[in-house]
């Protein structure tokens, strides 16, 4: 299977390991990827993990499975060259009416003891 996040390779050589706690995600983006692919799978439990210790309180593992469980996910576009903290996309998504949706974020994230973290995301036009 290709794998969700659009890299080019299949699931099994680029996201499922980090998604199984096999790996960390080496950089923002690497994590940002594999947070989209655990969307897709999904995977309410990662995307819960790689949210910054201090903003989990704001999500729940069951609303993030929700989410991803929800809606089709389809297509990962990195917008720009990602800085060291700070990655720019487009998550294509068709919701739970069929309607297909755009979500365009420049989204900050964090290393703590050698392991990324999503912090929070700004909405794009």
């Amino acid at each position: 299977m290709n794998c969700p996040c659009c890299s080019g390779k299949t699931y099994e050589e680029c996201c499922k390991p980090y998604h199984l706690g096999e790996k960390l995600a080496p950089t923002a983006e690497a994590l940002m990827r594999s947070r989209f692919s655990a969307f897709a799978i999904p995977n309410g439990e990662y995307l819960l993990e790689t949210t910054f210790p201090a903003k989990r309180k704001f999500h729940n593992k069951e609303g993030l499975q929700e989410w991803g469980e929800i809606n089709e996910w389809t297509k990962l576009e990195i917008i720009r060259k990602p800085t060291l903290n700070q990655v720019e996309f487009k998550a294509y998504y068709k919701d739970e009416k069929g309607k297909m949706q755009l979500h365009h974020e420049l989204s900050d994230f964090k290393l703590r003891n050698e392991r990324w973290y999503y912090v929070k995301g700004k909405f794009l036009n």
